[in-house]
């Protein structure tokens, strides 16, 4: 029972996590449609700042999180208005080779700033962990986990209760109808995926004292993040949120249960989306999410 016990703790972790990852490119794709091949460089970029901020001023991850998450923010606010914005009206392979672009100068960047070798930060809660009965608890990942979910309540009570939250949930549901009760539609879409850039930021920045980092780190990541995103149903944000927190349970089963689980469990992400491909093709909250767009 009380390996049960530490599965579900641990996947529970592991899918808060994810759903920060993931959250923003449900986000960006439910107001602006746009699938964002970048968005794991986000992730990447974040974690280095991270680890940079922690090397040379001796700032704990947590403590910099908020400039990551704003660093983020404004890098993706401007990457919008710069780049993106010009293929707004372009057919989708267009945009999709243009975020896979973005995505490639970025991971060469980082080779090219920082070379290929593994870092890591460490922060004042890397080595500190507790006994809760059968269950052992690493305050890193705990710490991590209570951020994530954090982050995410704000993003929902942001779109819930604030005007610009209301206006993000407006477009996202019928642009041309927003357009037309006067919502600045292109400030709308830099904003979102501003917030999209900087959630990413923030999963990297809560990564960088728990995995290595690496230029290529983001790539494993956006693929992760893209099955949850399928299994939830694109531009579900609450689609993302379920569809997180099983891909997590389920990776942390397969670890925890198969020899040699945890190379097996980097294969359930694809699993997951070729499954829901052919079974479901429009996710858990897919049909929800149509209807409410007709």
């Amino acid at each position: 029972m009380g390996l049960y016990v530490q599965l579900l703790v641990d996947g529970l972790f592991l899918g808060g996590l994810y759903t920060l990852a993931a959250i923003g490119i449900s986000l960006s794709y439910g107001v602006i449609r746009i699938i964002n091949f970048a968005h794991g460089e986000f992730v990447m970029l974040g974690s280095y700042a991270a680890f940079w901020l922690a090397t040379l001023y001796k700032l704990d991850p947590l403590t910099s999180l908020p400039l990551v998450v704003l660093g983020g923010g404004v890098a993706g606010y401007l990457l919008f208005r710069w780049v993106i914005r010009h293929v707004l009206e372009a057919p989708h392979l267009n945009q999709i080779l243009l975020t896979f672009g973005i995505s490639l100068v970025l991971q060469n960047l980082a080779v090219v700033l920082w070379t290929g070798d593994l870092r890591s930060a460490t922060s004042v809660v890397s080595y500190a962990a507790a006994e809760l009965g059968p269950v052992l608890l690493t305050f890193s990942r705990l710490i991590a986990f209570v951020v994530a979910v954090l982050l995410v309540v704000a993003l929902l009570g942001w779109l819930k209760w604030s005007e610009l939250g209301r206006a993000t949930r407006a477009v996202a549901q019928n642009q041309q109808a927003a357009l037309l009760m006067g919502i600045p539609i292109r400030f709308i879409y830099a904003l979102s995926f501003g917030i999209s850039a900087a959630l990413g930021a923030a999963a990297g920045g809560l990564l960088s004292f728990l995995i290595p980092l690496s230029p290529w780190m983001g790539f494993p990541l956006v693929v992760k993040a893209f099955a949850i995103v399928a299994l939830g149903g694109l531009g579900s944000v609450m689609g993302a949120i379920a569809g997180a927190m099983l891909l997590g349970l389920s990776e942390t089963a397969v670890s925890y249960v198969l020899p040699g689980g945890s190379g097996w469990a980097e294969g359930v992400s694809f699993v997951f989306l070729l499954g829901i491909l052919l079974l479901r093709p429009r996710g858990i909250y897919g049909q929800a999410l149509e209807e409410q767009h007709r």
